[in-house]
């Protein structure tokens, strides 16, 4: 069964595996409904499906209201990402719904800022934000995303992929990326969010760059900034196919790969 062409209902069930957290969310087109979001311990295939119905039990809805489905894909835990998915691709291949992936990053980068927004001063420019995952041995998966202070109800914009990435690389290659652009074209403030404390040293080597303006901000992900960002693309007719729909399981580059074996 491909359910590519079918057209979404009004309501979206949001979900995600790929951290600690698990998130869990229902809107009505875009307006958030109910939101489920625990720290399961990563023990996440024995609270899914709880967590889901609960959502649904607080929206006054059934399994059979929902309209289409978002998940996030990753990158993130190996073992936690395939829970969502594959709970995910099942429901909409029942109830013959769309089903779409999400990127967990993007998701993580627009909840942590919007978290943290009370901790910028002035709130002006455009604001880097760099998720952060603890994939460790000094990994981190990541992206670079950049949010216009002057709306800042609109989702932050791509910059650079998803990845993982040995973070000690991944602030030089910050750095060196900031410090080419003029002045006028650099960024008012960087926050890196979610997974911070494990890594708040290592970001703090960009603080020279954006004097009082650097902000690491700790952030779990909450299940609405996957909704929000689900329930825009569904409604915009977007889907993936439910049987060829895969986690993102990002790899180090060869050179990265490389440098880490020789530690």
């Amino acid at each position: 069964m491909n359910n590519d062409n079918v057209r979404p209902r009004q309501r979206f069930l949001a979900l995600d595996t790929s951290t600690p957290t698990l998130a869990v969310s229902i809107l009505d087109q875009d307006r958030l409904l109910s939101e489920v979001n625990t720290n399961a311990d990563r023990n996440h295939s024995v609270h899914i499906h709880p967590a889901i119905a609960q959502a649904l039990e607080k929206a006054d809805m059934t399994v059979g209201d929902v309209g289409g489905i978002a998940v996030g894909v990753g990158p993130g835990s190996y073992t936690g990402i395939r829970i969502a998915v594959t709970t995910a691709k099942t429901l909409a291949w029942a109830q013959n719904i769309p089903v779409l992936g999400v990127s967990s990053l993007h998701a993580l980068a627009w909840g942590g800022l919007q978290s943290g927004w009370g901790d910028a001063s002035p709130k002006q420019g455009i604001h880097w934000v760099i998720p952060l995952l603890d994939a460790r041995r000094g990994q981190v998966y990541t992206a670079l995303f950049a949010a216009d202070a002057s709306d800042e109800q609109r989702e932050p914009q791509r910059l650079e992929p998803d990845a993982i990435r040995l973070m000690q690389n991944w602030t030089e290659s910050l750095i060196e990326r900031i410090s080419e652009l003029p002045g006028e074209q650099r960024p008012t403030a960087i926050w890196f969010v979610g997974e911070t404390e494990i890594h708040a040293e290592t970001a703090r080597r960009l603080e020279h760059l954006c004097p009082n303006m650097l902000h690491v901000h700790p952030y779990s992900l909450e299940g609405r900034w996957m909704g929000y960002l689900g329930a825009k693309r569904l409604l915009a007719g977007e889907a993936d196919d439910t049987h060829t729909l895969v986690p993102n399981y990002t790899q180090l580059s060869e050179a990265e790969a490389n440098l880490l074996r020789k530690r």
